[in-house]
């Protein structure tokens, strides 16, 4: 079976390597010869450590009649949409690691590939083999909730902030200096990373077709250590988590910081890892935990797709034989999400501030949970302070009305600051 490998960076390289190094493994494996004949680059210039034929002719290798499966590892969406959809066009088979590409075309690929095998198991956590958990190991469940650290980068700054004493600009750079973290990391830090990741997961988990402009995504650039204090002091840690729930015959779909309690296991998942826990109705809790990415653990799971295609397994892309049946499920509107709130006020300490402020909340349906009040924790100002907040479970809706309705009021000294709890 021979592969021709569309980007030949860091996962690419490994691939390469891999098929290589581990030939007679494979061969035993997958009862075939696996062989990577040719590299697509954009600079032929550039030094790569593999020893296959290298070009930078895209169009050429595309229609080469001898290439049984195109490994697309060039990143973007539009561009990698046009030369996957040609590949399955031409019934040749396809493997790639491209999540953005996913979040935005998986049901257009989906149609064009009809039976021609379409692998995508490193396009979500690394190494772990979370698609094949889904669309195999759990096919007979219905599945309740799918929670995940799905993004190494921001775990490792969440990691840093919560037990490094460092705030958000230093443990980024850090995670910069490591190579953890790119020079413009705001598609890891933003949440978009993991919504494009989460997206993949809804759809073989519940069928249901959504772009990452339709769900919550938020980052975690506003995390500061008055943030860490309270969340440590209540026994709480910080997660950015990929959050898909069903709610009766609709599912929340969300990326956002989230406070979770620290006997919880996701709170465990520390530096670059990844972990996703999957609630099923027969299986019970299922959670997977490992490298989410680099290029050996990506390249892993390139190569386990590659060998299901030499095997001659070829499962529904998505998981469906009748996707019709699947549940019909809606997507949820962001502002009916339930869950509990975190706030961070900054605040003018002086009388009548803390009962305007709760006032506010009984008129949009917040009560409160748990309350603390700290001077001098951001500012040395004595006529500052510092108040936290936790809400009872709450509606989405109500929250951001309060939100807009306190930042209005005078004593309100910066932005107000939310995040959510799952508990």
């Amino acid at each position: 079976m021979n592969i021709a490998v569309l980007g030949v960076g860091t996962v690419g390289e490994q691939v390469v390597k891999i098929l290589q190094e581990h030939k007679d493994l494979i061969f035993a494996r997958s009862g075939k010869e696996i062989n990577p004949v040719v590299g697509v680059v954009k600079n032929l210039e550039k030094n790569r450590d593999v020893n296959i034929e290298l070009t930078d002719d895209l169009d050429s290798v595309l229609n080469r009649t001898d290439i049984d499966v195109y490994v697309e590892l060039m990143g973007g969406i539009d561009k990698s949409y046009e030369v996957v959809k040609y590949a399955l066009q031409n019934k040749k088979a396809v493997v790639t690691a491209n999540k953005a590409l996913l979040a935005y075309y998986r049901y257009e690929l989906q149609k064009i590939a009809g039976e021609t095998p379409f692998g995508f198991e490193a396009s979500v956590a690394g190494a772990i083999p979370i698609i094949k958990s889904l669309r195999e190991g759990l096919s007979a469940n219905n599945i309740c909730s799918i929670e995940g650290i799905m993004n190494g980068t921001s775990n490792y700054i969440l990691t840093s902030m919560m037990k490094g004493d460092t705030d958000f600009a230093e443990a980024l750079k850090k995670a910069q200096e490591l190579g953890y973290a790119e020079a413009d990391p705001t598609f890891d830090i933003g949440g978009f990373d993991a919504a494009h990741k989460l997206l993949i997961l809804a759809s073989i988990a519940y069928g249901i077709d959504a772009k990452p402009e339709d769900i919550l995504i938020e980052g975690i650039d506003r995390i500061n250590r008055a943030d860490i204090f309270f969340v440590n002091d209540f026994e709480y840690t910080i997660k950015l988590l990929g959050i898909a729930k069903k709610v009766g015959n609709k599912v929340e779909l969300r990326v956002h910081p989230t406070l979770i309690p620290k006997n919880k296991m996701l709170a465990k998942v520390d530096g670059v890892m990844n972990a996703i826990s999957v609630i099923s109705d027969c299986a019970g809790e299922s959670m997977l935990y490992g490298a989410g990415a680099g290029g050996k653990a990506t390249a892993s799971a390139v190569i386990s797709d590659l060998i299901d295609i030499a095997r001659g397994t070829n499962l529904p892309m998505l998981g469906y034989k009748e996707p019709q049946k699947a549940g019909n499920f809606e997507l949820l509107q962001k502002d009916q999400i339930q869950t509990k709130y975190y706030f961070r006020l900054e605040v003018e300490d002086k009388v009548g501030v803390l009962a305007t402020i709760t006032n506010i909340m009984s008129q949009n349906n917040l009560s409160v949970d748990s309350f603390l009040q700290k001077p001098h924790l951001i500012s040395d100002d004595d006529n500052m302070a510092t108040l936290f907040f936790i809400t009872h479970t709450s509606y989405e809706s109500d929250v951001n009305n309060f939100i807009d309705l306190v930042k209005k009021e005078s004593f309100i000294k910066a932005e107000p600051f939310m995040m959510r709890i799952e508990e």
